[in-house]
């Protein structure tokens, strides 16, 4: 059988792989879950998972596939990694925030992070930041860092005419 992408994220949960695999499916457009796996009695000494309780769940988020592990409490999600959500308009950022905010904590984080009711960090991200970023014009891009660095929740409009002056 052949690999279908070479690399996939694995997302580690303590028992919530499949209540936070739903969810993820729920927000993006053009996601589903493609298979899940459950513990049985084979290893439990080493896994200690219930038999038929869920492992793995495997499925995709706009055809981006990633795996949720029930792997227990002993690691947890933190701030060095998160997934970054490129949107076209100031409504699909606002979609997005709200919607992988919901339960999170109430304190956004800056520069467009959030983190969700797991833990797990998202950046959403106009899909225009990394050209006003990069521009040539270091006097431009470096406005649009200034810009960029007030805010919690990312606004077009305002990235845009901090690029323009």
């Amino acid at each position: 059988m052949p690999i279908a992408r070479r690399i996939s994220p694995c997302l580690w949960f303590d028992k919530q792989a499949e209540e936070a695999a739903n969810f993820y499916v729920s927000v993006f457009d053009r996601s589903r879950i493609t298979k899940i796996a459950r513990y049985g009695t084979e290893g439990r000494e080493i896994h200690g998972g219930t038999p038929g309780s869920v492992l793995t769940v495997e499925f995709e988020l706009e055809g981006q596939p990633f795996t949720a592990l029930n792997g227990g409490p002993q690691f947890r999600f933190n701030e060095a990694v998160s997934l970054q959500v490129f949107c076209e308009t100031q409504a699909e950022i606002d979609r997005f925030w709200i919607a992988l905010s919901e339960g999170g904590p109430k304190e956004a984080q800056q520069c467009g992070w959030l983190k969700d009711r797991f833990g797990l960090s998202w950046q959403i991200v106009p899909a225009v930041l990394p050209a006003l970023m990069a521009d040539a014009d270091t006097v431009k891009a470096g406005r649009v860092m200034r810009a960029l660095l007030q805010m919690k929740k990312l606004d077009i409009a305002a990235l845009r005419k901090a690029h323009t002056g």
